[in-house]
């Protein structure tokens, strides 16, 4: 059984039955949509570029002899009876279990239950933000992560005027660091957002609807449409007392086991044990697959693939694919060796070491540094 309705959880179906698994296969999923890709939500299907982004067709579950619970969440786990209970009080049993419920978005329980702020996460809070965006004249986006800059760029490409704001000194300086988010903020700003960072939401006002937001530096905006994008958290509150241990995502070795027999998890909520022994929990599209290959064989009891994983990510925004390889931290020492106003391409040091790449708009010099970033080359040798 696999819980979760995205792509960790189509991977996994599908490499139990390219591994010549033929038993039965459930995914149970609290959405009533077939599985479907996530990076899409903040782009093209706001944007009404997009509406159909589901990861396989209904034939394909029926061909592969693959059961799926849409629409039903499950609610606990009792590991003791190998069992899970659904919303709807139904229990199902499990040989095998394996946990693929992604992330849920965080929220700000201070605001106002009004009309015009939302989040995104899945398909139809972004068609949501679709219809309210049709009819927007001013959004704020609270937070600059990808996702609020992504929407960001997606609500100026249909013209609506937007503040970003964000409490950290650039967008993505978390994560990049302040130099390329700097970078980042200086291209939102070309496409005339309003970038303010330092500055966080002290709050939200509006009748019905949102009206204006003050910041806490005390400036007030005007907003008929406030989009929250302030991360999100592992979907986890399911498996409260089930005895699976859980810390900023399911605890996991590195081939997905949990603390649990027969319980295994993967993707943006497993926080798996990497070649150094460190517990990491990776958010990334590329890194299912990744895990899938792992997780399957494993749980088969077949011989686990040698995988060399570099972790990759990317964000498009504007006409700018934002890129990173590796393992790159905001506290590296960061080398741009490009820059020619709007894209950019950067090396990340640490220890003499190079750590990552990160290209904004330059696709092919940033893959190119693959193998250097998984051999860990000294920094000399990619500054040349």
């Amino acid at each position: 059984m696999i819980v979760g309705g995205g792509l960790a959880a189509t991977r996994t179906a599908e490499q139990l039955r390219k591994a010549g698994f033929t038993g039965s296969v459930t995914i149970v999923s609290d959405e009533v949509h077939l599985p479907y890709d996530r990076p899409p939500l903040s782009k093209e299907v706001l944007r009404s570029e997009v509406d159909d982004v589901t990861l396989k067709p209904r034939e394909f579950y029926d061909e592969q002899n693959i059961t799926l619970r849409l629409g039903s969440a499950a609610t606990s786990l009792d590991t003791a009876a190998q069992t899970v209970t659904l919303d709807d009080g139904s229990v199902l049993s499990y040989d095998e279990l394996v946990i693929a419920t992604g992330l849920v978005p965080r929220r700000i329980p201070a605001f106002p239950d009004l009309d015009g702020i939302r989040v995104l996460r899945s398909f139809d809070e972004s068609l949501a933000l679709r219809r309210h965006a049709a009819e927007a004249h001013r959004a704020v986006v609270v937070g600059a992560g990808f996702i609020g800059c992504e929407v960001a760029a997606s609500l100026r490409g249909l013209g609506v005027d937007v503040v970003l704001v964000e409490p950290q000194p650039a967008p993505l300086a978390a994560v990049l660091g302040e130099q390329i988010g700097g970078l980042v903020a200086r291209l939102h700003r070309a496409e005339g957002v309003d970038v303010r960072t330092d500055v966080g939401v002290a709050e939200v006002r509006g009748g019905d609807h949102v009206e204006s937001v003050t910041l806490t530096d005390g400036s007030e905006v005007s907003a008929d449409l406030v989009v929250v994008g302030i991360g999100s958290k592992p979907a986890t509150e399911w498996l409260a007392g089930s005895g699976i241990e859980v810390d900023n995502g399911v605890i996991c070795d590195e081939a997905g086991r949990t603390s649990a027999p027969n319980v295994w998890a993967l993707g943006d909520v497993a926080s798996w044990r990497n070649p150094k022994g460190h517990q990491v929990r990776v958010e990334h599209w590329s890194n299912v697959a990744d895990q899938a290959r792992v997780v399957v064989p494993a749980m088969l009891g077949q011989d686990i693939p040698a995988v060399v994983v570099v972790p990759y990510f990317w964000s498009d925004q504007y006409d700018v694919k934002i890129q990173c390889l590796g393992e790159p931290i905001a506290s590296d020492i960061v080398h741009v060796v490009e820059d020619d106003g709007r894209k950019f391409l950067a090396f990340y040091e640490r220890d003499g070491a190079v750590s990552g790449v990160v290209g904004g708009g330059m696709p092919g010099k940033v893959m190119k540094s693959r193998a250097k970033i998984a051999a860990a080359v000294p920094i000399s040798e990619v500054l040349g």
